[in-house]
């Protein structure tokens, strides 16, 4: 018969985070794919587990799971664990229970601590759905386009950033959605454990010094659009003049058309029609 193969979530931050049964099965397979070998010994060494461990990460993964395969047939239960939470959110696992689905070995969740999860519950943003977006591009451009993709989406955004990015993040994400209420959850579970609350404008204020970026973080922001103050002493404003500005500071013709009729409380059709009136007069 084939083994089993388990995919163990394990704590994010605290170790106190792990289900009894995780640790139970964690000592009882033959063996314990991690992506970090040595992450990974300091969990098993608190619990006093002493299963063997072989790496499996992004970089090894299409090899690797080939190997874990094999043993699986031959009738040995394999572990799969992530540096911390549920392997395959972000982590390594999703090929390898993609391919033992195939060849018809048994795979078995075994759930557990989950980053995005537990930001978004301490949040207090809407909860009933919501979108996980994983981690943004890098890039600016490519950002600022995954953003525009989900600006209409009905869904609390979700999605995973690093220290050194997640004040150009904030930046694009405030431009691209409009102002929303968000929230940056960092260090969960650990000894410098902060949810911050606020409008995107606020957090973006807030992270823009490296000081106050540390730690990996969840970024989640709110479906809607917070009203525009200002948007009633702004209906006669020239959309034109707005989507030049917008342009100017990076935008490209859509996504500027677009900021321009939040600005203005307009729809998009009727900020069009102002811009094509506007050229034309001039």
């Amino acid at each position: 018969m084939a083994g089993t193969l388990y995919l163990i979530a394990t704590p994010i931050g605290n170790l106190e985070d792990i289900t009894h049964r995780a640790v139970r099965l964690l000592g009882q397979v033959d063996v314990i794919a991690c992506e970090d070998t040595r992450h990974t010994k300091k969990l098993l060494n608190h619990y006093g587990i002493n299963t063997r461990t072989i790496s499996y990460h992004e970089h090894n993964e299409r090899e690797r799971s080939r190997e874990l395969i094999e043993r699986l047939k031959s009738g040995a239960d394999v572990a799969v664990v992530s540096d911390a939470g549920t392997p395959g959110i972000s982590d390594p696992g999703f090929r390898l229970a993609r391919i033992a689905i195939d060849c018809d070995v048994q795979v078995v969740p075994v759930p557990g601590a989950s980053a995005l999860i537990s930001a978004l519950v301490a949040s207090g943003l809407p909860t009933d759905e919501f979108f996980f977006g994983g981690f943004l591009p890098a890039r600016s451009g490519a950002r600022r386009a995954r953003l525009a993709e989900l600006r209409s989406l009905p869904a609390t955004l979700i999605f995973y950033e690093g220290p050194h990015r997640i004040a150009a993040t904030l930046k694009d994400a405030l431009e691209i959605l409009g102002e929303r209420q968000a929230v940056v959850a960092r260090e969960l579970t650990k000894m410098h454990e902060e949810i911050a609350r606020g409008s995107l404008s606020e957090l973006t204020s807030r992270f823009s010094s490296p000081e106050s970026a540390r730690g990996e973080m969840v970024l989640i922001i709110d479906r809607t659009v917070m009203p525009n103050e200002n948007a009633g002493n702004q209906s006669d404003a020239s959309v034109s003049a707005l989507v030049k500005e917008f342009e100017a500071n990076g935008l490209d013709h859509r996504a500027a058309l677009k900021k321009a009729a939040r600005e203005l409380g307009l729809s998009r059709d009727e900020a069009y029609r102002r811009l094509v009136s506007e050229r034309r007069d001039s």
